[in-house]
């Protein structure tokens, strides 16, 4: 079965929508990446709304990270330490602080820690 092309545009559209309102909200809170959301709503924008895709490739602030990505899949250090850290003090945080299974406290950061090595493997702009 497949999608009407106005039933996939909306879904498409409704998509970056979500990514573009976790994105503004990372914008406000340390805790929430802004950047590789920004990223996904110009990625699915570029399915199902180019004009959302264009504002965001040519915005003052985040086109150039986009571009960059979308180029070379290139990451600013200052974003890799930024994410490095914060993931560190989640790692920590989970660790020490929670009542988790073990599974959970060795697992995620494990994962963290995959995450950081591939991110550390990415070229800079």
């Amino acid at each position: 079965m497949r999608l009407d092309e106005g039933v996939a545009r909306l879904l498409w559209r409704a998509l970056a929508l979500v990514f573009l309102a976790l994105g503004v909200i990372g914008a406000f809170l340390p805790v929430l990446p802004t950047v590789p959301f920004l990223i996904a709503a110009a990625w699915a924008g570029g399915r199902g709304w180019p004009a959302l895709e264009r504002w965001l490739l040519d915005h003052p602030r985040y086109g150039p990270y986009i571009r960059n990505w979308r180029q070379s899949g290139a990451v600013p250090r200052r974003a890799k330490w930024a994410a490095t850290v914060m993931m560190a003090i989640s790692a920590l945080l989970l660790m020490l602080g929670t009542q988790a299974p073990m599974g959970v406290k060795v697992g995620v950061p494990l994962v963290m820690g995959a995450t950081a090595v591939w991110l550390w493997r990415r070229p800079e702009p």
